[in-house]
């Protein structure tokens, strides 16, 4: 890996701006191979350079891939004067510039993946990509008997937009049925708006899976862990095929 000048490296990682960085390196408080260090405009090898703050080694992340399980309440943003976001969930992550890959709906839960990869960010989220997205849902209303049929051949919404083709698969039915729904698409509350030109109402949903990423069973809404080598390698793939399509 290249070298990147120290206060690049610090501010990356979430350890102030470049003028705070200064401040600290005055005083100090940063060290490189065990030694202070008062040039934060000197490069380091971010790989085999050994940085410490206040003794706190800090370690660099490039990337950083995060599998969260999004609860209600909380908005698919990097801030929000109002609600709790997403990336302040990730309350150990690393790099300071993490951003969610496409939105859930604040009262929608489930899979989102939270990075700083722009590149694979890019391949997943494309409208020429057509990436598979299931959700489970709950829906108030009689489902027709030509629902999938309708939503293989793709839906005309209130205002007039034609969906693309989808797969629903009906796991219960009764006055609240549930349901499984791959899209390909990520229309302004599509889901809800499909089943709304049904004549049926969404009362609850969730992302399950983007891709080749399925959601972990074991995280509870709210919690979220790294991804693991195969997913991340799977992922990558993924998103090769697609932007090879």
């Amino acid at each position: 890996m290249k070298e990147i000048r120290l206060d690049k490296f610090l501010g990356e990682m979430g350890e102030g701006t470049r003028s705070q960085i200064k401040e600290m390196a005055k005083k100090g408080r940063i060290w490189v191979d065990g030694i202070p260090e008062k040039k934060t405009d000197r490069k380091i090898d971010p790989e085999s350079s050994q940085v410490s703050v206040d003794g706190r080694i800090i370690s660099y992340a490039a990337f950083e891939y995060y599998m969260l399980n999004k609860p209600q309440g909380v908005v698919s943003a990097t801030e929000d004067r109002r609600y709790e976001t997403v990336v302040g969930l990730i309350k150990d992550r690393k790099r300071d510039d993490l951003f969610p890959v496409g939105r859930l709906d604040i009262d929608t839960e489930g899979l989102l993946l939270i990075t700083n990869d722009g590149d694979l960010a890019h391949q997943l989220l494309s409208p020429k990509k057509h990436v598979d997205k299931t959700y489970f849902a709950k829906i108030q209303g009689i489902i027709p008997s030509d629902a999938g049929e309708r939503m293989k051949e793709g839906l005309i919404l209130s205002d007039g937009t034609k969906t693309l083709p989808a797969w629903l698969e009906i796991l219960r039915t009764g006055d609240v049925s549930e349901i499984s729904l791959t899209i390909r698409e990520g229309k302004f509350h599509q889901i809800k708006r499909m089943f709304e030109t049904l004549g049926c109402n969404v009362i609850y949903l969730k992302r399950m899976s983007m891709g080749s990423l399925i959601l972990d069973e074991a995280l509870e809404p709210g919690e979220y862990r790294s991804l693991s080598k195969e997913e991340l390698e799977a992922l990558k793939r993924h998103g090769k095929e697609i932007k090879d399509q």
